[in-house]
């Protein structure tokens, strides 16, 4: 069985404009806020907003305060007037598309030009579109009410920003035939586009088709009516409870789409209900070594693993001898760390990582008891290894247990860093840090010797590739993190300037690495650990093309290397 998710899937620029707005303005203003009507199609998100304290203002009441938020689809302008003259204050969230088309409408109509609006006449972005036309608007969804118009001396015709592309080039070629004096617009949004033509050309190939978003939302409506006009089984869910398995059980290939208001946890929610579902139902084989593998992520032994192999690498660079007690040593550290910080932030990763975050509501004493015995463990060893080493893993656990923890107690921590974790991008650094002293420094350490020349590009490599590894996470969970408040380094550059820095630094890496192992710092297995800088930018590319879905294969691809690094320096050093 093959799940594919369509690269046109989920939130569009004006939607995610507008979630990032009101959550933006929630974070900064002590006043009560409002939207305006719902500020978009989906049910999830609007619950969201209403924890969020962001309830939905249905009605304009005579007295208010407070910020109002005009929604994505747009309101009329004299809705506008009125919240002003209520007393709130307002913000205009209205996508940008919707905005240049209310802007053509208000143009013509002052030069007396009737305007011809191709949409859904129920539909908010419609009703916000006729406001701008001065009474002097239609409103038409199919080809008789146009042609039931009167003859205009002066028209103009749009669309609305998620109508059918197909109907409105019917609309276009009548228009050119019969009213060849109306002036034409193309104001469908190049996003629906995108999304139609893609779930178009995705249905050929698929034996089934899921359109995920509100039910309510007419661009989602449109994509799941053009799944079935395409002649496939198409199903339009709001969420993963809403699967009916039985009737997917069949098929071979699957494709997942979405509506623009959707946003992406609830797409990789589906998408993961699917995987564990149905994944193996034929072949019992495959499905346990899919429950093995997310066993292993779950729990992050495979992590530790990784952590293990990662250190034996870099004692390998180092030239290190006898580096698996410090191996050991950085798999009970960070087998420890990641469970317990998981475990006090479940509700930082249930928008991101839901499979997890029920996982460890569902085992928080088993997984504790877990994480403080090998924490004791690992640093009962690292004692044995001696002071400096102990001394420095204890400060680093202390520091990794109060990561999430409110450090300041009282009306002084009222502030804005009341944790670590407030701090914009410390959980990257400190991370990548932490990781770059357990499996490169202590190894050194624990050796009792001087200054090794060869700890630094050892340790550069070590952070560089966390580092990379755990921000390509966190662009991933860019949608998730604003929403838990979470100040990750995607969140304050961007996701494309992020890319950027990722991509100087592993190929800072590529050349650090050959160049060390050349000028005889390291050792020779230098070389062939360049391997790895070249598998994340691989992936790097990949997500850029929209070829990766978070899902359980992904993070078993984003974790192997670093086991694979102990693997090379295994067979290295024996050969």
């Amino acid at each position: 069985m093959k799940i594919t998710i369509a690269k046109t899937a989920g939130f569009c620029m004006g939607v995610r404009r507008a979630v990032e707005i009101a959550l933006d303005e929630a974070n900064k203003h002590g006043e009560a806020i409002y939207t305006y009507g719902p500020l978009i199609h989906n049910p999830q998100v609007l619950a969201l907003l209403e924890e969020k304290g962001i309830p939905v203002l249905d009605t304009i009441p005579e007295k208010g305060s407070g910020i109002v938020l005009i929604r994505a689809h747009g309101v009329p302008p004299e809705s506008i007037e009125r919240l002003k003259a209520a007393g709130f204050k307002t913000v205009d969230a209205t996508c940008p598309r919707v905005i240049k088309v209310q802007r053509i409408i208000r143009r013509f109509a002052r030069k007396g030009y009737h305007a011809i609006i191709i949409g859904d006449k129920d539909h908010p972005e419609v009703i916000g579109l006729n406001g701008y036309a001065e009474n002097k608007g239609f409103v038409v969804d199919t080809m008789e009410a146009l042609k039931a118009l009167p003859t205009f001396e002066q028209a103009i015709i749009v669309a609305q920003t998620t109508q059918n592309i197909q109907f409105y080039e019917k609309v276009k070629d009548w228009a050119g035939k019969n009213h060849p004096n109306y002036q034409l617009f193309d104001t469908i949004c190049d996003s629906t586009e995108k999304r139609q033509n893609e779930i178009l050309q995705l249905a050929e190939s698929s034996d089934a088709i899921i359109i995920v978003g509100g039910k309510s939302s007419g661009n989602t409506q449109r994509l799941a009516e053009l799944a079935i006009q395409a002649g496939k089984p198409a199903f339009h869910i709001e969420s993963e409870g809403d699967l009916d398995l039985a009737q997917l059980a069949d098929a071979e290939v699957i494709t997942i789409s979405a509506g623009a208001s959707t946003p992406n946890w609830i797409i990789n929610r589906v998408y993961n209900h699917l995987e564990s579902s149905l994944v193996g139902a034929k072949k019992p084989m495959k499905k346990k070594i899919y429950d093995c593998q997310q066993f292993l992520l779950r729990t992050n032994i495979y992590l530790s693993l990784g952590a293990g192999s990662l250190c034996y690498a870099c004692s390998k660079l180092q030239g290190i001898e006898h580096g698996l007690l410090s191996a050991l040593v950085a798999m009970m550290y960070v087998l420890s760390m990641h469970i317990l910080n998981h475990l006090t932030a479940i509700h930082a990763i249930m928008y991101n990582e839901p499979d997890r975050a029920e996982f460890y509501s569902r085992n928080k004493t088993r997984l504790a008891t877990l994480a403080i015995a090998v924490g004791g463990v690992g640093l009962f060893l690292v004692f044995t290894m001696g002071q400096v080493p102990f001394v420095l893993l204890f400060c680093m656990s202390l520091m990794g247990l109060s990561y999430n923890l409110h450090l300041i107690p009282g009306p002084m921590g009222q502030g804005k860093y009341k944790k670590i974790s407030d701090i914009p991008g410390s959980k990257t650094v400190l991370i990548s840090l932490a990781w770059g002293i357990v499996t490169a420094l202590l190894p050194a350490l624990s050796t009792q010797e001087s200054f090794r020349l060869a700890t630094i590009p050892a340790f550069l490599m070590a952070t560089g590739m966390v580092f990379s590894r755990t921000v390509f996470y966190d662009i991933l969970d860019m949608q998730g993190d604003r929403i838990v408040g979470q100040r990750t380094l995607p969140l304050f550059l961007g996701d494309k300037k992020t890319i950027r820095v990722l991509k100087w630094i592993l190929v800072g890496l590529l050349i650090i690495l050959p160049l060390s192992s050349a000028l005889h710092l390291i050792s020779s297995l230098g070389y062939f650990l360049s391997l790895f800088p070249m598998m994340m930018m691989m992936l790097l590319n990949a997500y850029e093309r929209g070829g990766l879905v978070y899902s359980l294969l992904l993070e078993f691809l984003m974790e192997t290397p670093l086991i694979l690094t102990g693997v090379i320096a295994l067979i290295w050093y024996i050969s």
